[in-house]
């Protein structure tokens, strides 16, 4: 892409939805370099996508699928790779920010933990759902039907519901 013209839109395009990027990434990604990383994979797939981008869709639409389906192929890729633990925030007794409750820390833990155990596609549905998306919008963005997208929801908040009740209970 040559063209400073397309160039100066699309820097401002990255720059307008940048955290929409950052979202995707935070939902496939816990670690901030793997998170890093997959940004700027999206990032490269967006640059390569432009010039082809007919704008018959939202340009958030448009960013919203080619981010997903980006960071669902670059998950694939890494399930394959053997996995090398990391350290975490409890590995370091690194302490907890002061404005948050220990209670509340662990259940966002174990949600994190809950979704982690959902499928890519039941992710990128919690994902578009935590930010207000309409069934319309999360139908277009993932490509199935609007009563899908009401099924598939329903039946993941109460999968979600299941894992995480007994935990709950357990904390309250």
């Amino acid at each position: 892409m040559e063209n400073p013209a397309l160039r100066a839109e699309f820097i401002k395009l990255i720059a307008q939805d940048q955290a929409l990027i950052h979202k995707v990434c935070s939902m496939y990604c816990r670690d901030p370099e793997e998170r890093k990383d997959l940004f700027q994979e999206i990032v490269l797939q967006l640059w390569k996508s432009y010039p082809t981008f007919k704008h018959e869709s939202k340009v958030s639409t448009w960013m919203y699928r080619v981010a997903l389906n980006t960071a669902v192929s670059s998950f694939r890729k890494e399930s394959r790779r053997p996995h090398h633990g990391s350290l975490s925030e409890t590995d370091l007794q690194i302490p907890a920010a002061p404005d948050t409750s220990a209670e509340y820390e662990l259940k966002i833990k174990y949600l994190y933990a809950a979704i982690d155990q959902l499928s890519q596609v039941e992710k990128a549905i919690v994902m578009l759902y935590l930010e207000d998306k309409t069934y319309d919008e999360m139908a277009e963005i993932i490509g199935i039907t609007k009563s899908n997208v009401g099924v598939k929801l329903n039946r993941i908040k109460a999968k979600l519901e299941k894992l995480l009740t007994p935990v709950y209970d357990e904390i309250r």
